[in-house]
């Protein structure tokens, strides 16, 4: 009798600990775009974030211009996990070719690789959220000319709150992943 009630007392204490249960989604948005592209298949890999952006809490800066989150609310996915299927996902619906993320799930070699190298992903204290970095496109499985561009990408974060951040987020890797495949309709 008392080895169940000192378990039960247990699980009650690690599950106290267990941390945050409120979870933001990026907010799902789609493109108009539909390019048809000079490869038939993309890779994309994992994408880059700095330490800040990786992390499952969300990031803001604050009015004396630190990084700073909130313990209590956490992205739903791994950050880098879902950047890189939210671009693989749009690539996959803007353009005439079979795009997938890291690892490469279907058979063979894609055509071409697609690497992205987040320097910022962050919500401003002047209500801005930037997206700037690198991206890299190069050939895999057919010769294809390497191609190395920068980024930046801003817009206003409309509505107050965690969701008007997400949403904000989800504009700029959406106009990252169209600016790719202008690239790759070229």
């Amino acid at each position: 009798m008392i080895k169940p009630l000192f378990l039960t007392l247990a699980l009650t204490a690690v599950a106290a600990c267990s941390g945050p249960t409120n979870r933001v989604e990026m907010t799902p948005l789609n493109s108009t775009l539909d390019l048809r592209a000079n490869v038939s298949s993309a890779i994309v890999r994992t994408v880059s974030l700095p330490s800040y952006a990786a992390s499952d809490e969300i990031s803001i800066e604050s009015p004396e211009g630190l990084i700073t989150t909130n313990g209590d609310v956490l992205w739903a996915d791994e950050p880098e996990r879902a950047t890189t299927l939210t671009i693989s996902r749009h690539l996959n619906d803007i353009l005439s070719a079979t795009v997938g993320p890291d690892p490469w799930p279907f058979a063979g070699i894609p055509d071409v690789t697609i690497e992205v190298r987040v320097e910022e992903m962050l919500a401003g204290n002047d209500g801005i959220f930037t997206l700037r970095g690198q991206y890299f496109i190069g050939g895999d499985g057919i010769d294809y000319r390497n191609t190395a561009r920068n980024f930046a990408f801003t817009t206003p974060v409309i509505s107050e709150g965690l969701n008007g951040i997400a949403r904000a987020q989800s504009q700029v890797v959406l106009e990252l992943a169209e600016d790719i495949a202008r690239v790759l309709s070229r």
